[in-house]
């Protein structure tokens, strides 16, 4: 597994013992909400909602929050009138990685400003639309603990008859590569064997990484989770590759 790929895997650790309950809910509230909006209410015929609804209750966000949060996108709760808009910002980062934003806010030009701030004081710099985006693509990916190499083979296997396209097995963590709408498949079929999935989500993956120096990977993740920090970024992604001595400092902090 990539420090690039590795680094996802403790950034979803962290996340989900992210102390910060309230910026997380919010988040997680407006990923359900805009969900609903684009799909429906029934997670069944929205997979979009269903991968939401599944990373609230993993983020222990209370139920009745949940429910409010899908009522809004279905135009039924208070806040339903609530402009929330899906924005894309891409950047820099200490050592030239590349940075791509998924944002959702009700004020563009807050959240420009704060992200731009955030960049700056990080090491890093808010770049043009278009500037890295060409290096990422939409992917499923899924990863889940394995008590060894030869289950994770087996299981690798099963994603792979199931529509999977790629896997890796390091450190007890299988991370599989899908096509986006073959992602439910996969999910499905690990899910008949009985297994759980740390995650399960449409991503941006970085077609080709650069790798940094330890310097300026340890400013690259400061500054990475300083902009997930922000209220109105839901998602960071990079294809900033880390060195083993930088990731495991990163853990330990976590």
């Amino acid at each position: 597994m990539s420090g690039h790929s590795k680094w996802s895997t403790i950034k979803h650790q962290k996340g989900a013992a992210d102390a910060k309950r309230g910026a997380l809910f919010t988040k997680l509230s407006r990923d359900i909400t805009l969900a609903a909006k684009s799909g429906g209410a029934d997670p069944d015929m929205n997979f979009r909602l269903r991968l939401a609804l599944d990373k609230a209750k993993t983020g222990n966000m209370p139920s009745d929050s949940i429910s409010r949060a899908v009522k809004r996108g279905a135009g039924g709760g208070p806040g339903s009138g609530e402009d929330l808009e899906e924005m894309t910002y891409e950047g820099y980062g200490p050592g030239g990685g590349a940075i791509l934003l998924q944002a959702v806010t009700t004020n563009k030009n807050r959240a420009a400003a704060e992200i731009r701030s955030t960049f700056t004081k990080g090491g890093g710099s808010l770049g043009e639309a278009g500037c890295v985006a060409w290096n990422f693509e939409s992917r499923g990916v899924i990863t889940l603990g394995v008590p060894d190499e030869s289950r994770g083979e087996e299981l690798g296997l099963i994603a792979i008859d199931a529509g999977a396209e790629d896997i890796d097995i390091e450190d007890g963590v299988l991370e599989i590569h899908t096509p986006p709408d073959k992602l439910q498949d996969v999910r499905q079929a690990l899910a008949d064997e009985k297994v759980d999935l740390d995650s399960a989500e449409i991503s941006m993956v970085p077609k080709t990484t650069v790798l940094l120096e330890s310097h300026a990977a340890e400013q690259t993740l400061k500054l990475l989770d300083h902009l997930e920090e922000l209220e109105d970024v839901q998602k960071a992604y990079t294809n900033a590759d880390f060195p083993p001595d930088v990731l495991d400092k990163y853990q330990s902090e976590s």
